[in-house]
């Protein structure tokens, strides 16, 4: 079996509470799989965002493949995500709720070779809800420390 490809977003989980998830596929190009294939793409600046009812992810970069000539894709250009209309429905009525956004958290590959994005339903956290993130990962950081002695 191949390396496993799975790309993070570390800072979503720090910036919003993570109400909800979801399975989508991206629609990419010949180049844009293989780029991902090598672990280069980056998400911790991409949001997603309803054009024209459909679900799209923006700011996802993926850099340009190496042997990608002519055909090369634009590294941050806006993918469109695969989704069920009813997922797609009960999103969009969440997101024009007060505070509601979607960001994605991870891209992987599955096991049949398709690349996936798992995104959240996320409401933003306030100053003090970060603080106490970074408190309880401290806490947890010391406690591991002291099991290792």
């Amino acid at each position: 079996m191949a390396n496993v490809i799975e790309i993070r977003n570390k800072r979503a989980s720090f910036e919003y509470f993570l109400v909800e998830e979801f399975n989508a596929g991206i629609q990419l190009t010949g180049t844009e799989i293989k780029s991902i294939r090598e672990g280069k793409a980056n998400i911790a600046d991409a949001f997603c965002t309803f054009i024209d009812g459909e679900l799209f992810v923006k700011a996802m970069h993926i850099a340009e493949y190496v042997l990608g000539t002519v055909y090369n894709h634009e590294p941050k250009r806006d993918r469109k995500l695969l989704l069920t209309k009813r997922e797609l429905k009960k999103l969009l009525t969440k997101v024009n709720e007060k505070g509601f956004t979607i960001v994605p958290t991870l891209l992987y590959i599955n096991e049949k070779g398709l690349a996936k994005i798992k995104i959240a339903l996320a409401r933003g956290k306030h100053f003090y809800d970060k603080r106490e993130t970074i408190k309880k990962k401290d806490q947890k950081r010391d406690i591991d420390r002291l099991r290792e002695d």
